[in-house]
């Protein structure tokens, strides 16, 4: 009953309407299906995806090739074998594959059969993805990190940094903490349609305003959460993603790339300068890739600076890829890692660099991409493997919104009075270093 009867591939549109592919994995007793999302700010490290190049059809986005190939070739290397032989499988596919970066096959088609194995045989027993992967040590539901203004290449601001999030590090359940985030969220809406300023939102569903800079941004978030009636650091903290390497230049982090009359350039040491000065005046816990990720010695001196502090997260930096997160983790570089399947293209794979982070001391956030479809997975597997944060953008836009419904659920399928942060010891020792530091020139206004 677990052996693999058909394999069936499809092109559907993620959020912004662009293809990528959607999986079914069928045995004679179920059927697991998963949609690969894809990134606009994408790691020049990472796993690559795979499509048709011909600029007629969806100006060269199409993934009919990936389609072609799932249905046709890779179906038959996989027909009979069972779905419970996940390492197997995912080997196998590393092997016909046969690159280092997933550049034969695409990273694309092997996670969407990768997943839809696996979705497959926790079908097959009646059970969810979460309890199929983590068992009985599932029990810690994720701290959200909650996109709340979009920046960089997700939305057409001008400011340099790509995230602006809220993390809800005081309140005791899941779904209190978007609970939060929308009250904050719709405030925000306010406060800016009171500033004349745009409300129309990026490709992570956070607002998109044209602010002049990025303190005045910091502003207008401790605004909205003031006026929200939420106290800042008790029970919410700010988290940046800079996604420096999308403007370092020539050996500069150059903010005139979002911002022509922003003629701003620093050096790493000044980068690093700029963003301790960020922390020491707002309430920020988490940094993701502050520094570029062929800035190894911006981010050791980063990591220096503000390691025992604040959470250090690499995105860019580590790729989802053991062997980058080794070199940080020997050279002692941030102290988390941004966790994306696609980057990596297969479970196994993102397992292995999820057990070498939490065995080595390092954070772990499971995050969506820019390019996002329906599929909750990542919400599954921040359960699975205790990760103790997901990002999955703002709580607007149904590709964001149907992760956090997804974790409501199986908190409540978990434990009706379920306290996830007092749970989640991973992170809430890295808050313990600042949630006490006294915040005394927060402005509240634009």
């Amino acid at each position: 009953m677990s052996k693999i009867k058909l394999i069936r591939a499809r092109q559907i549109l993620d959020s912004r309407g662009v293809p990528t592919v959607e999986v079914e994995v069928h045995t004679d007793s179920s059927v697991g299906i998963s949609s690969v999302p894809s990134g606009a700010s994408t790691g020049k490290y990472e796993s690559v995806e795979i499509r048709d190049g011909d600029y007629n059809n969806y100006f060269g986005k199409s993934v009919n090739t990936v389609v072609k190939n799932i249905n046709d070739v890779i179906f038959y290397k996989l027909k009979g074998l069972s779905v419970f032989d996940q390492y197997l499988i995912d080997d196998l596919l590393i092997s016909l594959d046969g690159t280092e970066n997933k550049s034969n096959l695409g990273a694309n088609t092997t996670l969407g059969i990768s997943l839809s194995v696996a979705k497959s045989a926790a079908n097959l027993l009646n059970i969810p993805l979460y309890k199929y992967l983590g068992g009985l040590n599932s029990y810690i539901l994720p701290m959200p990190m909650i996109n709340i203004i979009n920046g960089g290449k997700h939305a057409n601001t001008g400011i340099a940094f790509q995230e602006f999030m809220i993390i809800p590090i005081g309140l005791n359940r899941f779904y209190e903490s978007i609970k939060a985030a929308s009250e904050i969220f719709y405030n925000l809406k306010k406060i800016l349609i009171d500033y004349n300023l745009t409300t129309s939102v990026g490709d992570e569903g956070g607002f998109a305003p044209k602010i002049n800079s990025i303190e005045e941004v910091l502003d207008v978030l401790l605004h909205s959460i003031s006026k929200s009636g939420y106290v800042i650091e008790k029970d919410i903290m700010l988290a940046l993603d800079c996604a420096s390497s999308e403007f370092y230049i020539n050996g500069y982090y150059d903010y005139s790339i979002f911002n022509k009359f922003n003629n701003n350039k620093k050096s790493s040491l000044e980068q690093v300068l700029y963003l301790e000065k960020l922390v020491n005046n707002y309430p920020i816990i988490s940094i993701e890739d502050g520094m570029s990720e062929n800035d190894w010695d911006g981010w050791k001196l980063l990591t220096n600076k503000l390691g025992d502090k604040i959470q250090l997260v690499g995105d860019d930096l580590f790729v989802t890829h053991i062997d980058r997160l080794d070199k940080g983790i020997k050279d002692n570089i941030a102290n988390a890692i941004l966790i994306k399947p696609n980057q990596v293209g297969t479970l196994t794979e993102t397992m292995l660099t999820i057990n070498r982070a939490q065995k080595s001391g390092y954070n772990t956030i499971l995050s969506h991409r820019s390019g996002e479809t329906e599929d909750t997975v990542i919400s599954d597997l921040s359960v699975a493997f205790n990760s103790g944060q997901i990002k999955s953008g703002s709580v607007s836009r149904s590709e964001r919104t149907c992760k956090y419904n997804r974790l409501m659920k199986i908190e409540q399928d978990l434990c009706s009075t379920y306290n996830f942060f007092l749970k989640n010891k991973n992170f809430k020792n890295c808050i313990n270093k600042k949630i006490f530091r006294k915040t005394t020139n927060i402005k509240h206004n634009i």
